[in-house]
């Protein structure tokens, strides 16, 4: 792979993301036409992230940039769609992660959005399923008397304050 190739797919990962956060807000919208321009958006990205991956591995910062490789991650995590794609991803990245190339952090989002699209309990709480009385409900915990614990091991702040940023005030 060349300089330029990587320099290519670093800008292309990154506008990506760009798009992804300029169109979040239409993934819960209440209009099924903004909802069907984030599932038709994440989809593109979701298919170019597994061309991505094919062609390169797991995009890491050393190979990409770091913007980009949050990028790719931020890409794998919106999949929802594509379970194939996030498993994927998440095997490639388990391997950057143990070679030190990729962030726990961000893996720890991952896996558990994973295990949730496939109908399994979380490991981390990361992944909220709504809001009852103002207050965020995370999907099903496989250990919730350890969450905070597990979270601290990869960086994640403890569940309370997390969730604190999703509460409606």
């Amino acid at each position: 792979m060349t300089e330029s190739d990587v320099t290519d797919v670093a800008v292309e990962l990154a506008g990506m993301a760009e798009a992804d956060h300029r169109m979040g807000p239409w993934a819960n919208s209440d209009d099924p036409a903004e909802q069907l321009a984030w599932r038709r958006l994440t989809a593109r990205h979701g298919d170019r992230l597994a061309e991505i991956m094919a062609v390169h591995g797991w995009p890491t910062a050393d190979l990409v940039g770091a913007e980009a490789a949050e990028a790719a991650w931020l890409i794998a995590q919106h999949a929802d769609r594509q379970l194939d794609v996030q498993r994927r991803a998440l095997a490639l990245m388990e391997r950057a992660v143990a070679k030190g190339a990729a962030s726990a952090r961000h893996l720890a989002f991952l896996r558990d959005r994973v295990l949730v699209n496939d109908g399994r309990k979380q490991v981390y709480g990361t992944q909220i399923a709504g809001v009852r009385r103002g207050a965020p409900v995370p999907w099903p915990c496989e250990e919730p008397e350890r969450m905070d614990e597990l979270r601290a091991e990869v960086g994640i702040e403890p569940f309370a304050d997390y969730v604190a940023r999703f509460s409606v005030r």
